[in-house]
């Protein structure tokens, strides 16, 4: 059952372009990717199938470690992480904790997601279909 502090965004793009938007849209932002990890390559290396999964985690210092401050639980949510995962050939899904859940969860000021809502709107950007814009 899907969670409703999850937001899985549909992308137009395939599994490798969608990844690669991600990043470049995270470069280009200046938010720091700290690991990106192939989930169906780990998968395979352990004997097992699994569709295309990649997580992507990162950040950006100047916006978490207030959140953190606040609260320092907070720091099992930061960095913050993008799964893109094509469970069903041919989509693909872009999946990231809401700002407002990150927010709630630790009993933070609401003030405070306004630090973690722009990397949402980098992933919608990313995600955005180019014939869209």
């Amino acid at each position: 059952m899907p969670s409703s502090s999850v937001v899985n965004l549909e992308s137009p793009y395939t599994f490798s372009d969608t990844v690669g938007r991600l990043l470049a849209a995270f470069a280009a932002k200046r938010i720091k990717v700290f690991a990106v990890i192939d989930q169906q390559a780990e998968a395979g290396a352990a004997g097992l199938a699994m569709p295309p999964t990649t997580l992507v985690i990162f950040g950006n210092p100047q916006a978490g470690t207030p959140l953190m401050l606040a609260n320092p639980q907070v720091g099992v949510d930061l960095p913050l992480k993008v799964l893109v995962s094509e469970a069903t050939p041919g989509r693909v899904v872009a999946s990231f904790t809401a700002a407002a859940e990150i927010v709630r969860r630790h009993g933070l000021p609401a003030g405070l997601a306004a630090n973690l809502a722009p990397a949402e709107r980098v992933i919608e950007a990313a995600l955005r279909n180019s014939a869209d814009a």
